[in-house]
């Protein structure tokens, strides 16, 4: 699986015993492949940072950076799909010019996604994605 991952999932991922900490653990383990964008990444560290701490976001970052099943990804063309809030467009960019199986997102802005027929992308929430990975 090829996954484009909002930062609010990461951000509900990291913590250790939480429910949604298997999909950080299933990243981990190369259960599937994390696509990212250099965008995409510097918003992993600010948010990260801002929840926790700098060195947080530094390792998390870092590791992302070594894990050989994360792939970074020029996306070159803007498709302008989410409109709601413009500066999510990265992940729907990523994920058109990586193939992606999946995003993941708990936004409410990324649901147009589901309602665009070209170009074709599949959202999940965590939730679905939480049982996916599980299964």
């Amino acid at each position: 699986m090829r996954i484009v991952l909002d930062i609010n999932v990461l951000l509900v991922s990291l913590p250790v015993g939480k429910k949604y900490r298997p999909i950080f653990d299933a990243l981990k383990t190369g259960a599937f492949t994390l696509l990212i964008t250099n965008e995409i990444l510097t918003e992993y560290e600010e948010k990260i940072g801002e929840k926790t701490r700098p060195d947080i976001a530094q390792n998390v970052v870092r590791l992302l950076l070594n894990l050989p099943n994360v792939e970074k990804i020029d996306a070159f063309f803007r498709w302008n799909l989410i409109e709601n809030d413009a500066d999510d467009n990265k992940y729907s960019d990523c994920a058109i010019a990586a193939n992606a199986t999946y995003i993941v997102s708990d936004d409410s802005d990324f649901r147009i996604l589901k309602r665009i027929e070209f170009p074709k992308l599949v959202l999940l929430t965590s939730d679905e994605f939480l049982d996916l990975i599980k299964a």
